[in-house]
């Protein structure tokens, strides 16, 4: 059983969201999911949403094919951050120039499995 999730154009540099997206790769979900509730980072929360989603998506998939669902044993099998469109912003500088702002959004994606997926791929 495989199961996806996708959070797009979400307000946190690629960055910094991958630091987090790192800690939780090849992880446990519920052990991922209390990772992500006590990380510090502020691209913690987001990515938490990514990974319940992703793992509520598995329980319907399991329930859609007639399949025994165990929370225990789903893993998060792929985890990563991709770059979004990038917002653009001007502030007003001394003598008349303006600096320009890069307000970057991100695309984070997580796709959870069962064990016997892993060894498939």
């Amino acid at each position: 059983m495989e199961a996806k999730a996708v959070a797009r154009h979400i307000r946190v540099t690629p960055m910094k969201a991958r630091r987090v997206v790192n800690l939780i790769r090849g992880k446990q979900a519920n052990e991922a999911l209390a990772i992500l509730k006590f990380a510090p980072q502020s691209a913690s929360e987001p990515v938490y949403k990514v990974v319940a989603s992703a793992l509520a998506n598995a329980r319907v998939q399991a329930d859609r094919h007639s399949v025994a669902f165990n929370e225990d044993d789903v893993v998060v099998s792929e985890a990563f951050v991709d770059e979004g469109p990038t917002m653009k912003r001007f502030q007003p500088r001394a003598q008349g120039r303006a600096y320009r702002i890069n307000k970057r959004t991100s695309h984070i994606t997580v796709v959870v499995a069962t064990p016997q997926n892993e060894e498939v791929r």
